[in-house]
This record gives structure tokens, sequence and C-alpha cells, in this order.
């Protein structure tokens, strides 16, 4: 089916350029704020596009970071169903706004976009009788869907099987690296769901060949890091962000209670962590109580003191032509992002690092709420919060319906994450 949609593509575009209305026609997804009916839903256009083998711009700074690629009755067809807002330029009319990007004095770049990338969630999905593992919905996944975005499954026997160098893009879900089943214990340790992840995992570990689920999720972190050295990308929010690190600091040291794993924690751990194997964060002190809902102080949940109807952080701004990877991952329609909670809501800034880049913050707070680093040849991303568009989401609510939400800021900046491994090599060193 696929190859005979390009096939038909390649015909219309052929047949195209004997016609002189198609023949020098772009077709324009504006994203700013008044022009843009679904934003979200304009990624997956974009991203359908070039799956299909026809390259795209991505035109940061212009109209809220918009997009353009050849006009094609098919790509038209497929924008109003989709119920996506777009223009038809001419070819001068489109070179024109390319020369006025190219300008040195105006803060905007244009982004060839080549190549769709290959997605891969992390997440269990489901149990073997179909149901959710876990009660709690992922806003990447959410999303991914909502804008018609394929993205592959994978968990902890993908990742130690070396599948993960088969993808360009890897989001981690809502994941507790540490081995500590989320901290949940004191809340729900009685509840069915609890105690069925907690029996799976052990299996798991113990087919996989570690004696404890933290041994086998550190083996996943490391292997993730590999694939970052590697040149992947990595997308985290929420608990996976913190955890991920505490756990490459722990590297060898245990840090679970006798709850997670059937014996102590390390009397002397604290000292032993190695902040140099982490990605973002440094000098944090682990939860010592094993039955409170937190793992370190890297979030910045205790004594937060933030009225809900002012939580919002800003987008730092950043020179599109000589800082592009930043500039593609903060393009949106608003500097002000509505913030949301989570696990882990924010990051304390004094525990970040500074070779970090912060990409969002709320500043009177003193926290990180978007930031970016790289490792190797490859890049990462870590996001506060839960889910952009329900400020506090708990254990067995209901998904988020995005029809509701087309033009989120907050689930924008994910769908940044998401494109970005399609620009050209040489655009994204930093």
């Amino acid at each position: 089916m696929k190859m005979m949609l390009r096939i038909v593509l390649i015909l219309a575009l052929t047949a195209g350029a004997f016609s002189p209305v198609a023949k020098a026609a772009y077709m324009l997804v504006p994203m700013d704020a008044e022009s843009q009916q679904n934003h979200l839903k304009a990624y997956g256009i974009t991203y359908w596009v070039l799956s299909n083998g026809v390259e795209s711009w991505w035109l940061l700074n212009y109209r809220g970071g918009s997009f353009a690629f050849r006009h094609n009755v098919i790509f038209e067809k497929e924008c109003k169903t989709r119920g996506v807002s777009f223009e038809i330029i001419a070819d001068a009319q489109f070179n024109k706004i390319l020369d006025e990007i190219s300008n040195p004095e105006v803060n905007m770049e244009a982004m060839k976009l080549e190549k769709a990338p290959k997605i891969a969630v992390y997440t269990p999905d489901v149990n073997n009788k179909g149901e959710k593992v876990q009660p709690w919905d992922d806003a990447v996944t959410l999303v991914l869907t909502y804008a018609e975005i394929p993205y592959d499954v994978i968990y902890d026997r993908e990742v130690v099987g070396d599948k993960l160098t088969e993808y360009d893009w890897l989001h981690l879900h809502h994941e507790d690296f540490t081995g500590q089943y989320g901290r949940f214990y004191r809340s729900y340790h009685n509840q069915a769901w609890y105690r069925e992840n907690q029996e799976r995992m052990e299996a798991m570990a113990k087919e996989l060949g570690f004696a404890k689920v933290s041994q086998l999720k550190l083996a996943v972190v490391k292997k993730i890091k590999e694939y970052v050295v590697g040149g992947g990308f990595m997308f985290a929010m929420c608990s996976a962000t913190d955890t991920y690190d505490i756990a490459l600091a722990a590297d060898g040291v245990d840090i679970c209670a006798e709850m997670y794993d059937g014996d102590p924690v390390d009397a002397d751990a604290q000292n032993k962590l190695d902040f140099s194997k982490t990605f973002a964060f440094e000098n944090f002190q682990l939860s010592k109580n094993p039955l409170e809902y937190e793992f370190s102080t890297i979030d910045h949940y205790r004594g937060r003191d933030v009225n809900p109807e002012q939580d919002y952080f800003t987008l730092f701004d950043f020179s599109a032509k000589w800082d592009p990877v930043p500039s593609m991952l903060t393009q949106n329609h608003t500097r002000t992002v509505k913030g949301f909670m989570g696990q882990t809501t924010a990051f304390q800034k004094e525990f970040v690092k500074s070779s970090v880049l912060v990409m969002g913050e709320n500043k009177p707070a003193n926290e990180v709420r978007y930031m970016h680093g790289t490792l190797g040849q490859g890049f990462w991303t870590f996001y506060g919060g839960h889910d952009p568009e329900d400020y506090r989401h708990y254990v067995h609510d209901p998904e988020t319906d995005l029809n509701l939400h087309p033009n989120s800021p907050g689930y924008r900046l994910i769908l940044n994450n998401v494109l970005f491994p399609a620009a050209k090599k040489k655009h994204r060193k930093t």
C-alpha cells in the first residue's frame, strides 16, 4: 500500500510539472496562533509527507515554525481530511520567504527535513491478556497517536537484545529505572496491578539473566546511553528523567529497600553515587524514606509554592541561524507554556549540570522544566511533568482527549523533538 502511494505521488508530481498551476507551487503549513486550526496534526502531516519520500522545510521562527513542501493534490486532500490549515503559494512567493529568512538581521532559519525518523517508545504497553500494564497514560503515545505518527513499542527485552540501533528516536515512557516500582508501595502495593507488575518484572529479570529488577534496569539505562553516544535521540518525561540519571549514578550501589528487592539499602549509598556518569543531574540527595513518593531532591516538589493558575514556564529564545538545535526544539506559537505536574514535575536548578542547555524554566520558582544536551554523537531531552493538558494526572484518571487541545503549546514541544531527527545532519551539530 505504501509503495503504491509513492508511485501515485511520483506520478502526481510529474504530472504537476506540466500544469501551470501546480508547476510553481508550494504548500505552506502555518504554525502561528492565528492561522493554524490544528497544530498537533500539522506535525503528523509533515511526518507523512517525509515518509512518502518528499523533502520538507521547517521554517524556524517564521509564523510559529511553519512547514512547507511541494504542492500536491494528494497532500492537499490529506490536510483537509486531517483538519490541518494550509496555504498554496507560488514558487516565487516561497523563494521570497526563503530570502526573508536568510537575512542575517532576522532570527529565522530554513531547515531541510529529509527523512521521517523511525520511532520507538519504551513502555511495557499491555500484558499477555491484552490489558494495560500500568493504570496511567503517557503524553507522548497520546500525541503520536493523535498526530497519526507511527511508532514501535519496545521494552527491556528489546533494549537488552540490541534492538535500539534500528531506531532514530526513543521515548522513555513513565518509568522507574531504579527498580523501586515507582515508589508506589505505600499507596498501591495491595492492588492487583502493582503485584502483577512486580511479579512480571521479577520474572523478566530472571529470564534475561539478572538477579534483581534494579540490575535489569541498570543494564537498560546503559544500553540506552550507548544508543545516545552512538548518535541516537532520547526523549524522556516525568519520572523517566530523574530515575534514569539516579540509576546511572548508583551503578553498582544498592539503593532499593527490602520491599523492592528483598534486601536492605547500602547504608553508604549516598556517598557512593558517581555523578560523572549522569546526563543532566549532579550533587542530588537520595530520598532515604522508601515509602516516600519521591526519589531524590532533583524533583522540585517539596515546598513548591506555585499557584496552579499562575503555573507557567517560559521558553528561551535561541539564534535560529547559530543555534538551530534548541531553536527547533522550542518552536511554538507562544513563548509561555502552562505548567503541569507529575511524579517528577520540574527540576531544581541547583542540581542541573552547567553543561546542560536549559530551554524552558519557571524563573520565580527557580526550576527547570525543559532541557537538552548532547552525549557523544547523540542528543537527549528531558521534559518535566506528566501531561501538558492535565494539570494533576492521578493513577486511574482517564486519558486526555486531544481533540479538545489541538493547539496545545505543551504538546507541541514533544512533537518538536519527534521531528528533530529528520533535519539534515549538518544542521544538528551543536
